[in-house]
């Protein structure tokens, strides 16, 4: 059954046809991480890869196209985010394994996939355990800990291209969060190849890992990854703390005391209050240091 965009919104008015849904209006807080944020002019969940390439090769060229996963690492700002906002989830998150290597939709959870890795003796992958949010954010950014990153796991990746086109690239370059992806195009999917390990010994890993991230970060708290990028030589956190910042507040907003890393909404903040704070923490270390923190966490909409 199709369903036709019937609302009277210019913009619905315009849309193709989907078998997913589209909604005009929808909030976004409700799905980000943070808790924040104005609401998507309109919001498709499409299908799945084919569902959605049909849309993308009749869309009208100057709709703007957003494209989120869970929003763990995405800060959306209160005034909403014109165009169409393309949210992929169940269509998105299969896994399949062929040997030492999983082919994971670009919504497939990370934490599900180091999972199934453990389970079929795949090793190499448990780092994603600890990486919040979806496979096909992590290529976007190149997402990774200490251990390792997206770089050293990923075999090819599967891309829609603003005209709905499919293409397989075999040899994306990564660098330090950042993979060279062309902007616009939609990441659905990816080959990701690990080594034979002991299921046991992975799991055992997997759980220190998440005991790290327990006892190291404010997971429990209305938070983010991330929020700055670490500077060549030196990590983020070290140079907030060293700028007084440990704590730091901007209305309902404030600096984690448990990793000063991170951003946390305590109740009351808007994506304003963050995303100033952020700011603030910027201005001070680049005082303090003279070093200017890159934002890690995506920023989108209009302020």
């Amino acid at each position: 059954m199709m369903q036709r965009a019937t609302s009277d919104t210019r913009l619905m008015a315009r849309l193709p046809e989907v078998r997913g849904r589209l909604t005009s209006n929808a909030p976004l807080a409700q799905i980000t991480w943070f808790g924040v944020g104005g609401s998507a002019e309109v919001l498709f969940r499409p299908a799945d890869v084919a569902d959605l390439a049909q849309f993308m090769a009749r869309l009208d060229a100057d709709v703007p196209v957003t494209v989120i996963g869970v929003a763990s690492n995405l800060l959306v700002r209160d005034g909403g985010v014109p165009g169409v906002v393309v949210r992929l989830g169940r269509g998105f998150a299969d896994i399949a394994v062929h040997g030492e290597r999983l082919v994971a939709g670009a919504a497939a959870l990370d934490v599900n996939v180091s999972a199934v890795a453990a389970d079929h003796g795949i090793a190499g992958l448990e780092f994603l355990s600890g990486i919040p949010g979806t496979i096909g954010g992590a290529i976007k950014i190149n997402a990774g800990d200490y251990e390792s990153d997206m770089a050293a796991v990923v075999r090819s990746v599967t891309v829609l291209d603003r005209r709905g086109q499919m293409h397989a690239l075999s040899d994306v370059q990564f660098t330090y969060r950042h993979s060279d992806v062309p902007e616009g195009w939609i990441v659905v999917g990816a080959a990701l190849e690990g080594r034979t390990g002991e299921p046991a010994r992975i799991r055992d890993h997997i759980a220190a890992i998440k005991a790290r991230r327990e006892a190291t970060q404010p997971i429990r708290t209305k938070t983010g990854g991330s929020t700055f990028k670490n500077p060549p030589g030196v990590k983020a956190w070290e140079l907030i703390d060293r700028a007084g910042c440990r704590g730091l507040m901007r209305g309902g907003a404030q600096v984690s005391e448990m990793h000063c890393n991170f951003l946390i909404n305590t109740g009351s903040a808007t994506a304003a209050d963050l995303e100033d704070l952020g700011n603030e923490v910027r201005r001070r270390v680049a005082a303090d240091s003279g070093i200017d923190l890159e934002w890690e966490i995506a920023r989108i909409g209009v302020r």
